[in-house]
């Protein structure tokens, strides 16, 4: 519940395959910080990705992540902030990731939470704006559309998030070969 490693996989695969390398990129995590932003921290951190989380006070990722992920970046030249504005976050970035910002177990708070985050955190068109022109929309599905994303961002040619789940696919498949190979 506090994880997402094979999820990040697939995400940095995709992120490579796109772009081309790694270090030196900027991600921009816009939400809650759950499992799928944990693990953008650590995996980021460690591969050199500045990343950048905006959050509302209170929705913040794991301590032990942020802790992590500045660890990490100490040998990687990576750059960490959490923030509470996605504008900030988001500028200049060459990727803007989202996710739901009601978790499957949180189902209770929905009303709540879609104040929180409602509609400051959505990415659209006005925010990806402020990225990169080259910039690309990561989600790892499925989406709710109108809340977290707008349809004109989901469905736009910047959203890689098909190719994102294809990829996830084919690096759990590697991952399980290389268990149970014994490699």
């Amino acid at each position: 519940d506090k994880w997402h490693p094979c999820q990040i996989l697939g995400d940095l695969l995709t992120i490579r395959e796109v772009k081309g390398f790694l270090k030196g990129l900027k991600l921009a995590y816009v939400g809650d910080g759950n499992n799928v932003c944990n693990t953008l921290l650590i995996g980021c951190s460690k591969l050199g990705v500045n990343i950048s989380v905006a959050c509302p006070k209170g929705y913040e990722p794991l301590p032990e992540a942020i802790e992590w992920a500045h660890l990490n970046a100490e040998k990687s030249g990576a750059k960490i902030e959490i923030l509470s504005d996605p504008e900030e976050a988001v500028k200049d970035a060459d990727v803007v990731y989202t996710d739901v910002f009601v978790s499957m177990g949180f189902e209770a708070e929905r009303e709540k939470r879609l104040k929180d985050f409602l509609p400051k955190y959505q990415v659209n068109a006005r925010l990806m704006s402020m990225a990169r022109r080259d910039a690309v929309f990561m989600h790892c599905l499925p989406a709710k559309r109108g809340e977290e994303v707008t349809d004109d961002v989901l469905d736009s040619p910047q959203s890689i998030v098909l190719e994102q789940a294809e990829n996830r696919l084919h690096s759990q498949k590697a991952l399980l070969y290389l268990m149970l190979s014994g490699a």
